[in-house]
């Protein structure tokens, strides 16, 4: 069973950083595209960044490019996405994903990030 679990959301002021994590498991890490999505409340789920696995290509969604770093660790089987200079608008549930080569998608529970004074 493909599992992925986050953490690392909190509270945290205007200007300061988060690492989120997210661990997998039930799956061949290597064979994946992993992403970050988020929710804000009352808005679209929006991309944050992705990364390839085995080639380290990684993407970032405009909002946060300059800002976030999305990175793996394969033989913990985590992907890590830091977040620095955090802005109000950076709120919302942040949600690990993983596409198989076959293009199934799974989700993990998702994590809370707030970003207020």
């Amino acid at each position: 069973e493909v599992e992925l679990v986050e953490s690392g959301g909190g509270l945290v002021q205007p200007g300061g950083s988060l690492r989120l994590s997210c661990v997998g498991s039930g799956f061949t890490f290597e064979k994946s595209l992993m992403r970050w999505y988020r929710h804000p409340a009352g808005k679209m789920r929006e991309l944050v960044a992705s990364i390839h696995i085995t080639r380290g290509d990684t993407e970032y969604g405009d909002p946060v490019k300059g800002r976030f770093v999305i990175s793996r660790d394969n033989d913990q089987k985590t992907v890590y996405l830091q977040m620095n200079n955090l802005r109000p608008e950076d709120t919302a549930v942040y949600y690990c994903n993983r596409r198989s080569p076959l293009g199934v998608e799974y989700w993990g529970q998702g994590i809370q990030v707030t970003v207020s004074s």
